[in-house]
């Protein structure tokens, strides 16, 4: 977070593109987002995507969806549009479209060099392995494909070598995983983590063995020729399509380093796939924040290299460890952990200020010291850097970010940690102008992105035109396959009785579905008060369902097990809301705890909110409302995966009833029969279990 890393506008325009100026004011309907398409490609893609075109030989239980072909004219006219003038698409494209298919289809045919983004890295691994060599094999097409994750995602070899130099670990099991990994970085060619199926992605020996932009030697690396990353943005320059995730799509966007900076200029249609989570990610990357964690790697650092490099110039083991001691205090200045304030909030004398300035000293101490050494070695070269960016970060946070009237400085403290936040209030005019000076097709899509099929919420918030936007539905039949139980008699979230009154309506649902049910909750809290039911009721009935809760496990492993079960209860909040696809009967209930509104004392929230108001707008209706309509429809999107997929969705908020606005939510959701009769419900699963 220093002063020269603000937001970049700096991107190259392809020299074969021109800008269009000419803006539509209205949303456009179907027939006209695909028009313009030549007949030569619209009759193409109704070939492709035929009972009998070559997507269906390829494809066991392939059948043509009318959605999906609409979605694939539409993206193919965005593409055909952006090869003279700027053009974006934006599609909400409801569970069981195929909208995967709909754009890598004319994205591999006309798309020229197509860059695809995605939510997570699992997404990511699926369509670099699978979709899209299905889809390429199908139509014979002769386009080359890379994938390119971050750089804490590669082995590095120096970090490599240096871990096993030190012969330092905190456990025998991380001795046992860095052997893994060891005799992986031997044999990979890609040096990806997630390859290594042994060694977890979450362990915390990949820490030791991955570099990061701070600590990244460069070119000065002894290992740059055969550096895994190096290797995986070569070949992302030279493919015709290139799979990535949102953090580094932004990252790159704002760091442009080492190679990567030309990935973006490069492309000539750019696709975001569950877009939703864009704008949380932009602002994240838009915005800036130090971690005490990033001086306690830094004090670690400058340790193992100061004795490797110049052991005999100072004492690096003393000053790493006050550094890292300087660091610790700034979290020693909180008593609380897991909250969140402005800056603004705390007084003069909080203990924090006397504690970052500590830190500065120290870092002030550093810097003498390593620009006397730095010339001895490349790694103490860096370090000097380093230290140099995070002094500069701390005095921008501390003086010249509380003055700009755009963004609120921000605190977040942890367990172990504390971060300083400086974040925008809107981001859309930062993302306008990064789109500004490169006209392309940008094809924005997910199952969640309209308030009942309006884009104006997240168009705003992207600083886009919702003009090119189009809602297409679902093929499942969703009264026929689905039910939405809202309980009678439940008090209002936030009564002190709530959870209990929740937990006593849910048991007898829990009990007719044979568990196979997710408890999806807002807060982590609401977490562990329902699965501390669930342990107590497991012991007092003759119930076999296992139970499964967030943080027990990794996702992944919970996942896992919950499918293998088939009649399993996972609990969890944020994490399982969305990304997550259990078909068949293994998951045929899902109960939320309560609408998904932010809460309104995080400090971001709470400035956006106050500057809306400032601006004479509501609130509630522009912002926080539709937020929770997005997150809801998340959430509910785990019930039906599939046409033969049946189950309940039971929402525990009768403010979706009482509230004026629960209208406006309920008809966002998708159309599942209602009730709020538990017999009704009940009856359900005897009869989807009899047929």
């Amino acid at each position: 977070m220093t002063p020269s890393n603000r937001p970049r506008n700096d991107v190259k325009q392809p020299a074969r593109r021109s800008v269009s100026t000419s803006r539509m004011q209205m949303p456009l309907n179907e027939s006209e987002l695909a028009s313009g398409l030549d007949a030569q490609r619209t009759a193409q893609l109704e070939v492709l995507f035929a009972t009998d075109g070559p997507l269906a030989r390829k494809l066991a239980g392939y059948r043509p969806r009318a959605a999906q072909l609409t979605m694939a004219r539409a993206v193919a006219a965005t593409i055909d549009i952006g090869a003279h003038s700027d053009s974006t698409l934006l599609v909400e494209a409801g569970t069981g479209t195929g909208k995967t298919f709909a754009y890598l289809i004319p994205a591999i045919l006309w798309g020229g060099k197509v860059i695809i983004s995605t939510g997570t890295k699992h997404l990511q691994d699926q369509l670099f392995a699978r979709d899209i060599p299905m889809v390429r094999e199908a139509l014979a097409a002769p386009v080359s494909v890379a994938m390119l994750k971050g750089r804490a995602n590669y082995i590095c070899h120096h970090y490599l070598q240096r871990a096993v130099s030190s012969g330092r670990l905190p456990s025998p099991q991380d001795m046992a995983q860095l052997r893994d990994i060891i005799r992986f970085a031997k044999i990979t060619q890609s040096g990806d983590k997630a390859e290594l199926a042994s060694v977890p992605e979450e362990a915390p020996v990949w820490g030791l063995v991955t570099s990061t932009r701070e600590n990244c030697l460069g070119q000065e690396c002894s290992h740059y020729k055969e550096c895994f990353v190096m290797r995986a943005r070569r070949e992302a320059q030279q493919a015709d399509m290139v799979v990535v995730n949102h953090h580094l799509f932004f990252a790159d966007i704002m760091l442009r380093d080492s190679g990567a900076a030309e990935l973006l200029p490069s492309a000539n249609t750019v696709i975001f796939d569950e877009a939703h989570q864009l704008p949380a990610t932009a602002t994240l990357f838009f915005g800036d924040a130090i971690s005490t964690s990033q001086f306690l790697e830094l004090a670690r650092d400058i340790t193992a290299e100061g004795l490797q490099s110049a052991r005999d110039a100072a004492d690096w083991v003393d000053l790493g460890a006050m550094l890292g001691q300087a660091a610790r205090d700034v979290r020693l200045a909180f008593e609380t952990q897991n909250a969140k304030f402005p800056l603004a909030q705390l007084a003069p004398d909080h203990p924090l200020f006397e504690a970052l300035a500590d830190l500065m000293a120290q870092l002030a101490t550093l810097m003498v010291t390593l620009a006397a050494q730095a010339e001895r070695a490349e790694p103490l070269l860096a370090c000097l850097r380093r230290t140099r960016e995070l002094h500069d970060a701390l005095e921008y946070f501390q003086t010249t970010a509380p003055a700009q009237t755009d963004q609120v400085c921000w605190i977040e403290v942890f367990s172990h940690t504390v971060q300083l936040h400086i974040t925008p209030l809107s981001i859309a005019a930062i993302f306008e102008k990064q789109r500004a000076d490169t006209p392309r097709a940008w094809i924005f899509t997910s199952a969640t992105l309209s308030v009942k099929g309006n884009f104006k919420h997240y168009a705003a918030q992207m600083g886009l035109d919702a003009e090119r936007s189009m809602s297409l539905p679902s093929p499942f039949d969703y009264a026929q396959q689905a039910l939405l139980y809202v309980p009678q008699g439940l008090p209002q979230p936030a009564a002190l009785d709530f959870i209990d009154a929740l937990w006593e309506a849910a048991l007898p649902v829990l009990e007719a579905a044979g568990g196979r049910a997710f408890v999806l909750c807002t807060t982590l809290r609401a977490v562990n008060q329902i699965a501390q039911r669930l342990r107590a009721v497991s012991h007092t009935r003759t119930w076999n369902f296992p139970l499964l809760v967030q943080g027990e496990a990794s996702r992944g492993e919970l996942l896992e097990r919950f499918q293998h079960a088939g009649n399993a209860i996972l609990v969890g909040s944020q994490s399982f809301w969305e990304g997550v696809d259990v078909r068949g009967g293994a998951l045929s209930l899902v109960i939320i705890d309560k609408l998904p509104f932010a809460p309104p004392d995080d400090p971001v929230l709470a400035a956006r909110l106050a500057l809306l108001e400032k601006q004479g707008l509501s609130p509630f209706v522009d912002y926080q409302l539709p937020q929770a309509v997005i997150a809801l429809k998340q959430g509910a999107g785990r019930l039906i995966r599939s046409e033969t997929d049946r189950g309940v969705l039971m929402i525990c908020d009768t403010r979706l009833i009482d509230k004026p606005y629960g209208r406006r939510i309920w008809q966002s959701l998708p159309a599942f029969k209602r009730t709020r009769n538990l017999n009704e419900v009940q009856a359900f699963f005897v009869e989807a279990q009899q047929g």
